[in-house]
């Protein structure tokens, strides 16, 4: 089909609207063809296309293409500690990872993309990071600031949690105190379902990776890490 064909059909999100009504393994197995179709083999394919382009902004952004185990999230849910015991996600999650990442991946820069209905978007940045990371990426803020301005001027909306007060060490009045008592250092691109289901997804998804280069930047090479 391509790019331009388009990749997820209004029938991806009509999978997870019936899946969500009927959420367990006899019905599951027997729409197994289904999820194969509109949801497996296009991801499958997305996560190429994608995973090549992405390169343009990071030769350090990976992506692997397979059903399992890779790029794709799993659509099994972990229901161990879950007071909720529906076996299945209704949404799935693609992950473009840095190259130089170690587990848990989230704690380095990368693209996570979410397609769930009324929910999806790209994410960026780095969440709850470690206490070690989060002190190399707030010391460069006070070291670098100029380079912090770079991020800030680009107009990403900046999300996540933020301490009440300012983090230990660090000056209450510095000028960029707001940014210090970040603890989560993260951007969002969203998109209406139409969005994911049009033959341009594609284009606009790397639109919205490019807009969050400056923070992705910031961050790896506040790690050590080349971006």
């Amino acid at each position: 089909m391509g790019d331009a064909a388009g990749y997820f059909t209004p029938e991806f999100f009509d999978f997870f609207r019936a899946l969500a009504k009927n959420n367990r393994k006899e019905w599951f197995d027997a729409n197994k063809d289904r999820f194969q179709a509109v949801v497996v083999e296009p991801a499958i394919r997305f996560v190429q296309d994608a995973g090549t382009k992405l390169k343009k902004l990071s030769p350090h952004i990976v992506g692997d293409a397979r059903a399992f185990g890779g790029s794709i999230s799993r659509i099994y849910r972990d229901i161990r500690f879950s007071p909720d015991k529906s076996p299945y996600k209704t949404h799935i999650g693609i992950h473009f990872w840095h190259e130089k990442a170690k587990p848990p991946e989230h704690m380095t820069p990368g693209y996570f993309l979410h397609l769930q209905s009324g929910e999806s978007g790209v994410h960026s940045g780095v969440w709850h990071p470690e206490p070690p990371i989060l002190k190399k990426i707030r010391d460069r803020i006070v070291d670098e600031p100029d380079a912090w301005k770079i991020v800030l001027r680009s107009k990403l909306q900046l999300e996540g949690e933020s301490l009440k007060r300012p983090p230990p060490g660090y000056d209450p009045n510095h000028p960029l105190i707001l940014d210090l008592r970040r603890k989560d250092f993260i951007a969002a691109r969203r998109f209406r379902d139409n969005e994911v289901t049009s033959p341009g997804f594609l284009e606009n998804f790397l639109k919205g990776c490019e807009s969050m280069v400056p923070l992705n930047r910031f961050l790896a090479e506040s790690m050590g890490l080349p971006w």
